[in-house]
Protein backbone atom coordinates (compact mmCIF):
# COMPACT_ATOMS: atom_id res chain seq x y z
CA UNK A 1 0.00 0.00 0.00
CA UNK A 2 1.26 3.28 -0.94
CA UNK A 3 1.35 5.66 1.81
CA UNK A 4 0.14 9.52 1.29
CA UNK A 5 2.86 11.82 1.65
CA UNK A 6 3.37 12.70 5.18
CA UNK A 7 1.17 15.88 6.67
CA UNK A 8 4.31 18.36 7.00
CA UNK A 9 2.44 20.47 9.93
CA UNK A 10 0.05 18.53 12.69
CA UNK A 11 -1.83 20.38 15.33
CA UNK A 12 -2.29 18.29 18.57
CA UNK A 13 -4.75 18.92 21.02
CA UNK A 14 -3.96 16.95 24.55
CA UNK A 15 -0.55 17.55 23.43
CA UNK A 16 1.15 17.41 27.06
CA UNK A 17 -0.89 14.55 28.00
CA UNK A 18 0.42 10.95 28.11
CA UNK A 19 0.24 9.72 24.83
CA UNK A 20 0.17 13.18 23.40
CA UNK A 21 3.85 13.79 24.77
CA UNK A 22 5.12 10.47 23.06
CA UNK A 23 3.27 11.54 20.13
CA UNK A 24 4.97 14.82 19.90
CA UNK A 25 8.50 13.23 20.45
CA UNK A 26 7.86 10.96 17.52
CA UNK A 27 6.85 13.61 15.15
CA UNK A 28 9.49 15.86 15.86
CA UNK A 29 11.67 13.02 15.93
CA UNK A 30 10.13 12.22 11.87
CA UNK A 31 11.16 15.81 11.22
CA UNK A 32 7.67 17.17 11.31
CA UNK A 33 6.04 20.63 12.57
CA UNK A 34 4.11 20.03 15.42
CA UNK A 35 1.69 22.78 17.22
CA UNK A 36 0.69 21.21 20.66
CA UNK A 37 -3.15 22.90 21.97
CA UNK A 38 -3.46 21.82 26.30
CA UNK A 39 -5.06 23.40 28.71
CA UNK A 40 -2.69 22.32 31.37
CA UNK A 41 -4.55 20.69 33.79
CA UNK A 42 -2.05 18.12 34.71
CA UNK A 43 0.84 20.69 33.92
CA UNK A 44 3.64 20.86 31.06
CA UNK A 45 6.61 19.46 32.28
CA UNK A 46 5.90 16.95 29.80
CA UNK A 47 6.96 19.35 26.70
CA UNK A 48 9.89 21.16 28.19
CA UNK A 49 12.24 19.43 25.80
CA UNK A 50 11.04 19.93 23.02
CA UNK A 51 10.88 24.05 23.67
CA UNK A 52 14.21 24.43 21.64
CA UNK A 53 12.96 23.19 18.56
CA UNK A 54 12.07 25.14 15.70
CA UNK A 55 9.77 22.93 14.80
CA UNK A 56 7.72 22.96 18.17
CA UNK A 57 4.75 25.84 18.76
CA UNK A 58 3.03 25.53 22.35
CA UNK A 59 -0.40 27.09 22.83
CA UNK A 60 -2.35 27.07 26.31
CA UNK A 61 -5.96 27.21 25.53
CA UNK A 62 -9.02 24.78 26.23
CA UNK A 63 -9.88 23.53 23.20
CA UNK A 64 -13.65 23.22 24.05
CA UNK A 65 -14.34 27.15 24.12
CA UNK A 66 -14.54 28.77 20.80
CA UNK A 67 -11.57 30.38 19.32
CA UNK A 68 -8.52 28.00 20.92
CA UNK A 69 -7.75 26.21 18.18
CA UNK A 70 -8.43 29.25 15.65
CA UNK A 71 -5.51 31.03 17.56
CA UNK A 72 -3.19 28.07 17.73
CA UNK A 73 -3.70 27.83 14.16
CA UNK A 74 -2.79 31.80 13.73
CA UNK A 75 -0.07 31.65 16.20
CA UNK A 76 1.63 29.10 14.39
CA UNK A 77 1.30 31.24 10.22
CA UNK A 78 2.73 34.02 12.42
CA UNK A 79 6.09 31.92 13.62
CA UNK A 80 6.31 30.92 9.87
CA UNK A 81 5.36 27.58 10.21
CA UNK A 82 3.78 25.46 7.10
CA UNK A 83 -0.14 25.04 6.59
CA UNK A 84 -1.57 22.68 9.46
CA UNK A 85 -2.30 19.84 7.56
CA UNK A 86 -3.74 16.86 10.34
CA UNK A 87 -5.05 17.67 13.86
CA UNK A 88 -5.25 14.76 16.48
CA UNK A 89 -7.79 15.30 18.70
CA UNK A 90 -6.36 13.64 22.17
CA UNK A 91 -7.75 16.29 24.73
CA UNK A 92 -10.51 15.03 26.92
CA UNK A 93 -11.46 13.94 30.23
CA UNK A 94 -9.99 10.77 30.20
CA UNK A 95 -10.36 7.25 32.22
CA UNK A 96 -13.41 6.16 33.62
CA UNK A 97 -12.27 7.23 37.30
CA UNK A 98 -11.83 10.93 36.18
CA UNK A 99 -14.93 11.11 34.04
CA UNK A 100 -17.07 9.69 37.28
CA UNK A 101 -15.40 12.33 39.34
CA UNK A 102 -16.27 15.32 37.22
CA UNK A 103 -19.60 14.22 36.17
CA UNK A 104 -21.79 14.41 32.63
CA UNK A 105 -21.96 18.14 32.20
CA UNK A 106 -17.79 18.58 31.75
CA UNK A 107 -17.21 15.56 30.32
CA UNK A 108 -20.18 16.23 27.41
CA UNK A 109 -18.44 19.47 27.12
CA UNK A 110 -14.50 18.05 26.99
CA UNK A 111 -15.49 14.59 25.20
CA UNK A 112 -18.34 15.15 22.92
CA UNK A 113 -18.82 19.40 22.16
CA UNK A 114 -15.19 19.77 21.84
CA UNK A 115 -14.99 17.55 18.89
CA UNK A 116 -17.74 19.12 17.06
CA UNK A 117 -16.04 22.60 17.78
CA UNK A 118 -12.36 21.54 16.89
CA UNK A 119 -13.51 19.60 13.81
CA UNK A 120 -15.29 22.49 12.50
CA UNK A 121 -12.22 24.25 12.98
CA UNK A 122 -10.17 21.65 10.97
CA UNK A 123 -12.64 21.96 8.16
CA UNK A 124 -12.92 25.46 8.12
CA UNK A 125 -9.01 26.37 8.13
CA UNK A 126 -8.37 23.59 5.47
CA UNK A 127 -6.65 20.51 6.84
CA UNK A 128 -6.72 17.44 5.49
CA UNK A 129 -6.92 14.76 8.15
CA UNK A 130 -8.42 14.59 11.53
CA UNK A 131 -8.09 11.80 13.71
CA UNK A 132 -10.38 11.53 17.03
CA UNK A 133 -9.09 9.03 19.91
CA UNK A 134 -11.59 6.99 21.15
CA UNK A 135 -11.40 3.55 23.22
CA UNK A 136 -11.95 0.38 23.24
CA UNK A 137 -14.19 0.98 26.22
CA UNK A 138 -17.37 1.60 24.18
CA UNK A 139 -17.94 -2.38 23.36
CA UNK A 140 -18.46 -2.79 27.34
CA UNK A 141 -18.90 -7.08 27.96
CA UNK A 142 -18.02 -8.69 25.06
CA UNK A 143 -19.56 -11.79 23.99
CA UNK A 144 -18.02 -14.96 25.58
CA UNK A 145 -15.08 -16.22 23.34
CA UNK A 146 -15.45 -13.62 20.82
CA UNK A 147 -13.37 -10.85 19.66
CA UNK A 148 -15.02 -7.86 18.48
CA UNK A 149 -14.10 -5.98 15.66
CA UNK A 150 -15.34 -2.26 14.84
CA UNK A 151 -19.01 -3.19 13.72
CA UNK A 152 -19.39 -5.66 16.46
CA UNK A 153 -22.09 -4.68 19.08
CA UNK A 154 -21.48 -1.19 21.34
CA UNK A 155 -22.28 -1.28 24.72
CA UNK A 156 -20.60 1.46 27.30
CA UNK A 157 -21.02 0.80 30.55
CA UNK A 158 -19.54 4.04 32.04
CA UNK A 159 -19.73 7.73 31.41
CA UNK A 160 -16.57 7.91 30.18
CA UNK A 161 -17.19 5.21 27.82
CA UNK A 162 -21.00 6.85 26.55
CA UNK A 163 -19.07 10.26 25.78
CA UNK A 164 -16.28 8.81 23.50
CA UNK A 165 -19.23 6.54 21.45
CA UNK A 166 -21.23 9.90 21.31
CA UNK A 167 -18.12 11.54 20.30
CA UNK A 168 -17.52 9.02 17.15
CA UNK A 169 -21.46 9.72 16.55
CA UNK A 170 -20.73 13.70 16.30
CA UNK A 171 -17.76 13.16 13.85
CA UNK A 172 -19.69 11.34 11.60
CA UNK A 173 -22.46 13.31 11.31
CA UNK A 174 -19.96 16.55 11.02
CA UNK A 175 -17.91 15.10 8.45
CA UNK A 176 -20.78 14.09 6.11
CA UNK A 177 -19.35 16.34 2.70
CA UNK A 178 -16.50 17.60 4.39
CA UNK A 179 -13.19 17.54 3.00
CA UNK A 180 -10.65 16.92 5.81
CA UNK A 181 -10.98 13.02 5.78
CA UNK A 182 -11.55 11.74 9.62
CA UNK A 183 -10.03 8.26 11.40
CA UNK A 184 -11.50 7.06 14.65
CA UNK A 185 -8.93 5.30 16.76
CA UNK A 186 -10.24 2.99 20.21
CA UNK A 187 -7.90 2.38 21.88
CA UNK A 188 -7.14 -0.20 23.84
CA UNK A 189 -5.60 -0.02 27.76
CA UNK A 190 -2.62 1.86 27.26
CA UNK A 191 0.88 0.84 29.54
CA UNK A 192 3.94 2.23 29.60
CA UNK A 193 6.52 4.94 30.53
CA UNK A 194 5.49 9.08 29.08
CA UNK A 195 7.37 12.33 29.42
CA UNK A 196 3.52 12.81 31.50
CA UNK A 197 3.80 9.58 33.48
CA UNK A 198 0.27 8.20 34.61
CA UNK A 199 0.35 5.11 37.41
CA UNK A 200 -3.67 4.80 37.48
CA UNK A 201 -3.83 3.16 34.04
CA UNK A 202 -4.54 -0.84 35.02
CA UNK A 203 -1.27 -2.33 33.95
CA UNK A 204 0.89 0.65 35.41
CA UNK A 205 -0.98 0.84 38.35
CA UNK A 206 -0.39 -2.81 39.86
CA UNK A 207 3.23 -3.03 38.78
CA UNK A 208 3.51 0.51 41.06
CA UNK A 209 1.48 -0.67 43.71
CA UNK A 210 3.29 -4.48 43.81
CA UNK A 211 7.02 -2.52 43.58
CA UNK A 212 5.71 -0.68 46.70
CA UNK A 213 4.75 -3.97 48.67
CA UNK A 214 0.62 -3.00 48.55
CA UNK A 215 -1.42 -5.73 48.40
CA UNK A 216 -3.15 -5.66 45.12
CA UNK A 217 -6.99 -5.63 44.63
CA UNK A 218 -8.40 -7.21 41.54
CA UNK A 219 -12.24 -6.78 40.82
CA UNK A 220 -13.65 -9.54 38.53
CA UNK A 221 -10.23 -11.08 37.73
CA UNK A 222 -11.76 -13.73 35.01
CA UNK A 223 -12.76 -10.65 32.86
CA UNK A 224 -10.32 -9.94 30.05
CA UNK A 225 -8.40 -6.57 29.02
CA UNK A 226 -6.65 -5.55 26.08
CA UNK A 227 -3.58 -3.30 26.18
CA UNK A 228 -1.62 -1.87 23.98
CA UNK A 229 1.82 0.22 24.60
CA UNK A 230 1.97 4.25 25.01
CA UNK A 231 4.65 3.80 22.15
CA UNK A 232 2.98 1.65 20.02
CA UNK A 233 -0.23 4.22 20.08
CA UNK A 234 1.52 6.86 18.60
CA UNK A 235 3.03 4.59 16.17
CA UNK A 236 -0.69 4.07 15.37
CA UNK A 237 -1.61 7.22 15.22
CA UNK A 238 1.43 8.17 12.56
CA UNK A 239 0.37 5.04 10.37
CA UNK A 240 -3.09 6.61 9.94
CA UNK A 241 -1.99 9.95 8.95
CA UNK A 242 0.43 8.71 6.43
CA UNK A 243 -1.85 6.28 4.50
CA UNK A 244 -3.90 7.21 1.65
CA UNK A 245 -6.95 8.76 2.11
CA UNK A 246 -9.48 6.19 0.66
CA UNK A 247 -8.43 3.49 2.57
CA UNK A 248 -9.20 5.65 5.59
CA UNK A 249 -11.63 7.80 5.60
CA UNK A 250 -14.07 7.55 7.87
CA UNK A 251 -12.63 4.13 9.19
CA UNK A 252 -12.89 3.33 12.82
CA UNK A 253 -9.53 1.06 13.84
CA UNK A 254 -9.14 -1.15 16.65
CA UNK A 255 -5.51 -0.01 17.96
CA UNK A 256 -3.86 -2.72 20.05
CA UNK A 257 -3.08 -6.53 19.21
CA UNK A 258 -4.91 -9.34 20.26
CA UNK A 259 -1.46 -11.15 21.50
CA UNK A 260 -1.55 -8.36 24.76
CA UNK A 261 -5.36 -9.52 25.62
CA UNK A 262 -5.42 -11.34 28.67
CA UNK A 263 -7.91 -11.67 31.85
CA UNK A 264 -7.10 -9.77 35.27
CA UNK A 265 -5.95 -12.83 36.77
CA UNK A 266 -3.24 -13.92 33.94
CA UNK A 267 -1.98 -10.10 34.40
CA UNK A 268 -1.29 -10.33 37.75
CA UNK A 269 0.96 -13.86 37.19
CA UNK A 270 2.72 -11.97 34.44
CA UNK A 271 3.63 -9.03 37.65
CA UNK A 272 3.97 -11.74 40.08
CA UNK A 273 6.58 -13.70 37.61
CA UNK A 274 8.80 -10.09 38.08
CA UNK A 275 7.48 -9.70 42.01
CA UNK A 276 6.93 -13.12 43.55
CA UNK A 277 6.30 -11.45 47.23
CA UNK A 278 3.39 -9.65 45.82
CA UNK A 279 0.10 -10.34 47.95
CA UNK A 280 -2.60 -10.27 46.14
CA UNK A 281 -6.94 -10.07 47.21
CA UNK A 282 -9.39 -11.51 44.33
CA UNK A 283 -12.84 -9.28 44.58
CA UNK A 284 -15.76 -10.51 42.45
CA UNK A 285 -18.48 -8.80 41.07
CA UNK A 286 -20.13 -5.78 43.45
CA UNK A 287 -16.98 -3.89 44.50
CA UNK A 288 -17.14 -1.15 42.75
CA UNK A 289 -14.93 -1.90 39.97
CA UNK A 290 -14.06 -1.71 36.50
CA UNK A 291 -16.72 -4.02 35.27
CA UNK A 292 -15.42 -4.32 31.23
CA UNK A 293 -14.91 -7.64 30.08
CA UNK A 294 -12.86 -7.04 26.60
CA UNK A 295 -11.83 -9.21 23.93
CA UNK A 296 -11.06 -7.13 20.50
CA UNK A 297 -10.22 -8.33 16.86
CA UNK A 298 -7.19 -6.17 15.44
CA UNK A 299 -7.32 -7.37 12.38
CA UNK A 300 -8.40 -4.36 10.38
CA UNK A 301 -5.70 -1.96 11.42
CA UNK A 302 -2.92 -4.83 10.64
CA UNK A 303 -4.47 -5.24 7.14
CA UNK A 304 -5.22 -1.68 6.06
CA UNK A 305 -2.64 0.29 8.14
CA UNK A 306 -0.23 -2.58 8.58
CA UNK A 307 0.40 -2.14 12.00
CA UNK A 308 1.26 -4.33 14.73
CA UNK A 309 2.09 -3.25 18.20
CA UNK A 310 5.94 -4.20 19.28
CA UNK A 311 6.05 -3.91 22.98
CA UNK A 312 4.56 -6.77 24.95
CA UNK A 313 3.03 -6.61 28.59
CA UNK A 314 6.24 -8.56 29.61
CA UNK A 315 8.31 -5.89 28.39
CA UNK A 316 6.15 -2.93 29.66
CA UNK A 317 6.12 -4.58 32.77
CA UNK A 318 9.90 -4.74 32.72
CA UNK A 319 10.09 -1.27 31.92
CA UNK A 320 7.96 0.13 34.45
CA UNK A 321 10.02 -1.64 37.03
CA UNK A 322 13.28 -0.32 35.36
CA UNK A 323 11.65 3.13 35.82
CA UNK A 324 10.61 2.45 39.56
CA UNK A 325 14.18 0.62 40.84
CA UNK A 326 16.14 3.73 38.95
CA UNK A 327 14.23 6.50 41.85
CA UNK A 328 13.84 8.69 38.69
CA UNK A 329 10.21 9.77 40.03
CA UNK A 330 9.84 10.44 43.82
CA UNK A 331 6.78 9.29 44.87
CA UNK A 332 4.83 7.13 41.97
CA UNK A 333 1.67 7.24 44.47
CA UNK A 334 0.98 10.82 44.17
CA UNK A 335 -1.88 12.08 42.77
CA UNK A 336 0.22 13.91 39.85
CA UNK A 337 0.47 10.90 38.09
CA UNK A 338 -3.24 9.74 37.69
CA UNK A 339 -6.13 11.82 35.95
CA UNK A 340 -8.41 10.73 39.02
CA UNK A 341 -8.85 9.33 42.69
CA UNK A 342 -8.17 5.27 42.11
CA UNK A 343 -11.27 2.85 41.63
CA UNK A 344 -10.95 -0.69 42.19
CA UNK A 345 -9.12 -2.54 39.60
Amino acid sequence: MANRPRPEHVLITGGAGYIGSVLVGELLSRGHWVTVVDALFFGGESLVGWLPSPRFLFVRGDVSRPGVVDQAWQEAARRGAPPVEAVVHLAAVAGYPAAEAAGREIVWRHNVDAVRRVFETTEALGAQRFVLASTSSVYGLTPPGVEVGEEGPLNPLSLYAESKLEAERVLQEECRGASASPIVFRFATAFGISPRMRFDLLLNQLVRQAFDNAELEIFCGEHHRTFVHVGDIAQGIIAGLSSPDPSVRGQVFNLGTEAATCTKNQLVDLILAALPETRVLRLGRGAGGDERDLRVSFTRIREVLGFRPRVGIPEGIAELLGLLRAGLIRDPGSDRYRNAAPLAA
